[in-house]
């Protein structure tokens, strides 16, 4: 087996190019298709394609274009992120649907945390002009943000937030 071929087959991380023309190969056999087939599938679908395209993309003898991948993407059902990653990953389909749980986790974890600091930081410069109440509204914060925390570890909700 050709050294391409393993790694496409032990799902290592290509190029997204490379990866989208392993995919279109795993579809196609998946399906059942020749590259006939697909080819109708794209051209019914609006992408001009023809069978012998097909095959030079699939064994990278021809680069993949958007708008392309848009099209093998909308043929097959595969979200277009999902289509370009790793094709051991990417034929895993609710791997990919957990991972893209994930980033979304991640990404409004992130905003949050930067809201927080934001908070903390007008908190922060109000309390330097007013240095006689820092230390009760430091407690006052701590325990809030402690209760927060017992409460989602618990699976409460906390009390509404001011806003």
């Amino acid at each position: 087996m050709p050294e391409e071929e393993r790694e496409a087959a032990a799902g290592v991380v290509l190029s997204s190019e490379d990866n989208a023309a392993v995919r279109i190969k795993l579809e196609r056999d998946k399906r059942g298709w020749s590259t006939t087939t697909l080819s109708d599938h794209l051209n019914e679908a609006g992408y001009d394609m023809n069978p012998s395209a097909v095959w030079r993309i699939e064994n990278r003898k021809r680069r993949l274009n958007l708008d392309e991948a848009i099209g093998f993407s909308e043929v097959f059902g595969v979200p277009l992120t999902n289509f370009v990653g790793p094709p051991g990953l990417a034929a895993m389909d609710r791997a990919m649907e957990l991972i893209d749980d994930v980033v979304a986790a991640y990404r409004a974890s992130t905003r949050a945390s930067i809201e927080a600091n934001k908070a903390r930081d007008v908190l922060d410069a109000y309390l330097q002009q007013h240095p006689e109440i820092r230390a009760e509204a430091d407690v006052m914060v701590s325990n809030a943000i402690a209760a927060e925390l017992v409460n989602l570890q618990a699976g409460r909700p906390g009390p509404p937030v001011r806003g």
